[in-house]
């Protein structure tokens, strides 16, 4: 379980948000709503430990993120609204790479296996500069079928998606919540997945 208490965050002189407390069981998603600039993205990285609130506390499964990250890490996915694709490495390459700094193997066979089904069939082998805003986009979320781990966040995963993408997507998010994993994401469109959780800042 993802837990969340009194969490402060403060960008320059502005808070974005204050005291704010939730919990996030396994088998549910959790959507991040509101305007731009509100501190979606900020909170976001907080859950992920990339970013210290100026207040509050982060637990997964009962232990501070703080205290326990290289646990906390494994279980983790996270894939943010500007994710780094090196241009001049190939879809398969970029693949290879993510993965293997974080420590998982994966073979050729495995990451063709995950583009196809996002419609990168013929493109596997260009360089990234290559691909459209869309393209690039899904072969970031590739990972999720690659990497093994409890809970994802997602910053705005639907977008530049066309409606295959967006379908294929939202099904698995479903199969990895009936699976007993957890999701939170951001997102300006309405979503074709099951009731969830809402915040909005």
């Amino acid at each position: 379980m993802l837990s969340v208490s009194h969490l402060t965050c403060q960008r320059g002189e502005r808070i974005l948000f204050q005291d704010l407390s939730f919990e996030l069981p396994e088998s549910q998603w959790l959507q991040i709503a509101g305007a731009n600039g509100a501190g979606k993205t900020s909170l976001l990285r907080i859950l992920c430990g990339l970013a210290e609130p100026v207040a509050g506390r982060v637990t997964w499964n009962g232990k501070a993120v703080r205290e326990n990250p290289e646990t906390y890490h494994t279980d983790l996915l996270y894939l943010g609204h500007q994710g780094a694709l090196k241009e001049e490495l190939t879809p398969l390459e970029n693949l290879a790479l993510s993965l293997g700094m974080e420590g998982f193997a994966v073979s050729e066979n495995t990451a063709l296996a995950a583009l196809h089904p996002f419609g990168l069939q013929g493109r596997e082998h260009l360089p990234v500069r290559f691909l459209s805003a869309g393209q690039r986009r899904r072969v970031l979320l590739c990972r999720l079928l690659l990497r093994p781990a409890s809970l994802w966040i997602l910053d705005e995963p639907y977008t530049a998606l066309d409606a295959h993408a967006v379908g294929f997507l939202s099904s698995l998010i479903e199969t990895h919540l009936s699976r007993g994993g957890s999701a939170v994401l951001t997102s300006h469109q309405s979503l074709s997945l099951p009731p969830g959780l809402c915040i909005t800042l």
